[in-house]
């Protein structure tokens, strides 16, 4: 037979077990948002980076690699690679964008984008 007052405090130990779990849950969705947000901005860079090398391409000026890689760092990113050979009508670059202080994922996270700019040149 159970004593009155004998379960006394089982709901508060249910009640902590939740919260932990929503707080883990809450946690969670702040770095997926996080993440997303990081690879939109990593995707800018790549555009930005990809349309600078096909714009050199175009007008045969400059080093396309330099200025993506320089548009890519304006914009918080790293030119990883750059496929934009002089006398080429494509400019296909690759950045990374490294994140920290996620609040589930130890470490830095490195998110990659790669963008294709085309030259229609007649």
């Amino acid at each position: 037979m159970i004593e009155p007052g004998g379960e006394r405090g089982s709901v508060s130990v249910v009640a902590a077990g939740a919260i932990c779990v929503a707080l883990i849950c809450t946690m969670g969705v702040a770095d997926v948002g996080r993440v997303l947000a990081e690879r939109s901005h990593a995707e800018a860079a790549a555009d930005a980076a990809a349309l600078a090398a096909a714009q050199d391409l175009a007008l045969s000026s400059g080093d396309p690699a330099a200025d993506a890689a320089r548009f890519a760092q304006e914009n918080g990113a790293v030119l990883v690679d750059c496929a934009c050979a002089a006398g080429d009508a494509d400019a296909v670059v690759t950045v990374r964008r490294t994140i920290a202080g996620l609040l589930l994922v130890p470490g830095p996270v490195s998110i990659d984008a790669r963008a294709h700019a085309a030259v229609d040149l007649p």
